[in-house]
């Protein structure tokens, strides 16, 4: 018994301070000092319009189907109830389509893309990104290449110079992440608000 005392308190004491310090302490510190630092990404990197209506978040993209948006990319994400159905931009159940780059699946799947992509804008050059998934089906960015290709689209749709358009694009334009991590990017989300915005 007395070697069970010896071995147990230490084990209990310890177990208490431990969850205290990291169940309680740490997490209370963390959120507290990103709420007082980083409110905005502490809270999901929420968009919120002048009459406080909620619109999206910077870190997950949404399915953009108007000609008169920039889309995003393609979205393998499935549906929770029917996991044969396709449901774009499902955030709750985030995938890849885990199709290796010779499945006929998938090329046939990206030649349509290109084809249907094509149509929009003929002879030039569709970029990559916009004919495949990524790997978390949720994407909230595309290439600069990828937003340039659709200016004729949106040009057209809005009654837009693709002049003014395309500055609209460069003026979004993010660089890479410390100068050196990743590629140029637009986050899909903020360029198409802004452009709702151009025409207020």
């Amino acid at each position: 018994m007395k070697t069970i005392k010896k071995n147990i308190r230490p084990a209990i004491v310890l177990t208490l301070v431990f969850t205290i310090v990291t169940g309680f302490l740490y997490p209370g510190i963390a959120t507290g000092l990103s709420q007082l630092i980083f409110p905005y990404q502490a809270n999901g990197s929420i968009h919120t319009t002048s009459d406080g209506k909620q619109v999206g978040s910077d870190l997950i993209g949404q399915y953009w189907t108007s000609a008169r948006y920039f889309h995003g990319r393609p979205s393998a994400t499935l549906s929770e109830t029917d996991s044969s159905k396709s449901e774009p931009y499902n955030a709750q159940n985030s995938s890849a389509s885990n199709l290796g780059p010779t499945n006929s699946t998938l090329l046939k799947n990206v030649q349509q893309n290109v084809q249907a992509l094509q149509k929009e804008n003929p002879g030039t050059p569709v970029p990559v990104d916009l004919v495949t998934a990524s790997g978390s089906g949720l994407d909230p960015d595309i290439s600069v290449a990828g937003a340039l290709f659709q200016i004729p689209r949106i040009s057209k749709e809005r009654g837009l110079s693709q002049e003014a358009v395309k500055t609209l694009v460069m003026n979004h334009v993010q660089g890479r992440f410390l100068g050196i991590l990743g590629e140029d990017h637009v986050n899909v989300l903020d360029l198409n608000l802004a452009l709702d915005a151009l025409e207020k």
